[in-house]
């Protein structure tokens, strides 16, 4: 069953306006039918202290990551979960988060990778719920059990793999999401648990820099398509880009705005990133480079 999409003149100037829903959109249809809402963030713990009234948490560290072989869950593993959930195939899936949307833009590409048709994003997630006083619950809603089919996840079209990374250096754009500290290798300024992860910092040599913060204000929604435009000006939208951070969430965020509001047309997540690359023997890194230069033959 498909839910309308929310007609909200802000999301009108955007490539896929259908792709947003606004809090006040949102609030007016909670437990409407055919319509699922997923907080998906960095501490899951947050959904315990407070939520959107019937939304299910969908936890990616332990339900969309197989930790084995990190990587995203198999066919059979996304079927149950989503099942256990009470979310059918054709629901309309609104999902949000912590931290400006992070890992709900990484559900919402792992969703996709899974060829889930209507699936949204809560504009500002979670803070911007939250700072507009709406209802929130510590009641976890109990759903019966979908019957979600097995469905083949298919990577080619929005992941990218180290190989294929490596091939692109220096014939497609890379665009490396994180901040300049991480970018340019600053380790030795940098305490963050991400740089810990790595043995090595910098960044993928021919990478330039669009740090992600700078696509949303200061109460975490999108900022407007002339703003965006002008950040990535030098990015050409009919050319194929590829993106990435540390783990693959702020990297999804920025995958998001590509595709769904700037309308690029080959846009890849490469969600093993700087923790893939920066850990492997004898990959080329590169240091200090002025973020947002983006090569004449590359525009």
């Amino acid at each position: 069953m498909t839910v309308p999409f929310d007609p909200a003149p802000q999301f009108r100037e955007f490539a896929h306006p259908e792709r947003l829903v606004s809090a006040s959109w949102l609030s007016a249809r909670l437990g409407g039918p055919g319509l699922k809402v997923v907080e998906s963030d960095q501490d899951s713990l947050l959904y315990d202290i407070g939520h959107i009234p019937g939304a299910v948490r969908l936890d990616w560290r332990r339900e969309l990551n197989n930790a084995l072989f990190r990587d995203i869950v198999d066919p059979e593993t996304f079927a149950r979960v989503m099942s256990e959930k009470g979310i059918s195939r054709d629901d309309t899936v609104v999902v949000y988060g912590d931290h400006s949307n992070w890992w709900a833009a990484f559900t919402v590409w792992i969703l996709e990778l899974f060829g889930h048709q209507d699936v949204r994003l809560l504009d500002g997630g979670r803070d911007a719920w939250m700072a507009e006083e709406r209802d929130t619950s510590f009641a976890v809603p109990h759903y019966p059990r979908s019957d979600y089919p097995v469905v083949e996840r298919n990577d080619e079209q929005l992941r990218a793999f180290v190989s294929e990374v490596h091939e692109a250096i220096g014939s497609v754009p890379l665009v490396d999401v994180r901040n300049p500290e991480e970018y340019q290798g600053e380790s030795e300024h940098n305490t963050s648990d991400h740089a810990l992860s790595a043995q090595r910092q910098g960044h993928i040599p021919s990478a330039v820099n669009y740090p992600w913060g700078k696509t949303v204000d200061a109460t975490g929604r999108f900022r407007s398509r002339a703003v965006l435009e002008e950040i990535y000006r030098d990015l050409n939208p009919e050319n194929p880009t590829i993106v990435y951070c540390h783990l693959g969430d702020r990297s999804a965020h920025t995958w998001f705005v590509l595709k769904y509001l700037l309308g690029f047309e080959n846009v890849r997540n490469y969600d093993g990133s700087w923790a893939e690359w920066g850990n492997m023997v004898r990959m080329p890194i590169a240091r200090g480079k002025e973020p947002g230069e983006v090569p004449q033959e590359l525009r």
